[in-house]
């Protein structure tokens, strides 16, 4: 086993966590609730981690990790109504319209 990250909460922790799991690479969350001994630790020593199951797959978990947390920024106009979309929105915010495929 592996520590990939820290995070500064239980919520990114489970959510990178979940999305690597659903990725096929095993993590888990060690140190969920460590938060409530901070004082009696350094703060940084209680904060939640992920850690890898396989050590193999650490390279693959890191570069994962870092695409989940700088999500592709597209732009692309509807073609429903035309409106002009930026971010990483996969339908029109106007008119519900999908995105189409590249």
């Amino acid at each position: 086993m592996k520590r990939l990250v820290q995070a500064p909460n239980l919520a990114l922790t489970t959510l990178w966590a979940d999305m690597l799991t659903h990725a096929g690479i095993e993590a888990s969350v060690q140190r969920a609730y460590a938060s409530s001994i901070a004082g009696e630790l350094p703060p940084d020593q209680a904060l939640p981690e992920v850690w890898i199951g396989d050590d193999t797959a650490l390279e693959r978990a890191r570069v994962l990790l870092a695409q989940l947390r700088r999500p592709p920024v597209r732009h692309w106009r509807c073609p429903g109504c035309g409106e002009a979309i930026d971010g990483p929105f996969e339908q029109c915010w106007n008119c519900g319209t999908a995105m189409p495929a590249a």
